[in-house]
């Protein structure tokens, strides 16, 4: 099995048990890694520094904690922490999820026998309070040509549990501003570079969702900038007038709608 770097990104307003069992999901990998960079997105709180400090003590020098100033948002906090990644493969992990035990193991065995792949995810399962109590799941589309097609209506792959070659997230630009959608417009980047990508159709990842996750996709800010990423994949020629006028509707309607109805599309429509 090849060597891999975990990245996960952390700020002040994570749940301290929440860090924990995420950070622990990552040391229950069968497949353990040697290189965890835990970026700090700003300044942290006494609680958060705790749980930081007792994983420090029992990891070593696999834990490598990067400390930024200030809170610059999620795509900053990862174009710093790839930089820090010793390996050419990075998991992405985020503060608040639970990763199966195997998803690394399956991950690098994707990377193993399909070495044109350059991204790499699965099914993610929602859940609320308890991991094993699952809302919806998150299947994205499996073969790279699938995931093309797919790209142009929504995002294809689950950034929670993606893993990916660090030197192509790199000739792509890594991830660039975007209000909420750094991953998706990353992936266009990249699919539209040739890089090639494929989603295991397996539940990787346990992933907390809740109301709050319903709310941030909502609003004039957010209908902006998913019709700004329409217009960018149009201009660049990726998707035609027809499929950027019927995707911005569809966006602004599900981001217009009250949240218990945003939540509901997404529930019964947008997920399996």
């Amino acid at each position: 099995m090849q060597n891999y770097s975990v990245l996960m990104s952390v700020y002040h307003k994570e749940k301290p048990e929440y860090l924990r069992q995420a950070i622990e999901s990552i040391q229950s990998q069968t497949v353990p890694t040697s290189d965890f960079v835990l970026v700090c997105d700003g300044p942290l709180n006494l609680e958060l520094d705790a749980v930081i400090a007792v994983k420090q003590q029992e990891m070593g020098m696999t834990l490598n904690v990067v400390r930024l100033e200030n809170n610059g948002g999620l795509g900053n906090a990862l174009n710093e922490g790839i930089k820090h990644c010793k390996s050419e493969l990075i998991a992405r992990m985020d503060s608040d999820d639970i990763a199966y035990p195997d998803r690394c193991e399956k991950q690098l065995a994707v990377f193993s026998a399909h070495t044109e792949v350059s991204i790499c995810s699965g099914i993610v399962e929602e859940f609320t309070t308890d991991p094993n109590t699952v809302d919806t799941k998150r299947v994205p589309p499996e073969t790279n040509a699938e995931i093309v097609e797919f790209a142009k209506k929504r995002n294809p792959f689950n950034h929670p549990c993606v893993m990916y070659k660090k030197s192509a997230v790199e000739a792509a630009g890594s991830y660039q501003d975007f209000y909420l959608l750094e991953d998706y417009y990353l992936w266009l980047r990249m699919l539209m570079a040739g890089y090639q990508g494929y989603n295991i159709q397996e539940p990787l990842l346990h992933m907390r969702a809740g109301s709050d996750m319903y709310k941030r996709r909502a609003g004039w800010k957010y209908v902006k900038t998913q019709a700004k990423l329409f217009g960018y994949m149009r201009d660049k020629g990726f998707i035609g007038n027809g499929q950027y006028m019927k995707s911005c509707v569809i966006r602004s309607g599900s981001a217009l709608a009250p949240n218990w109805l945003r939540k509901f599309m997404f529930e019964k429509v947008l997920r399996k």
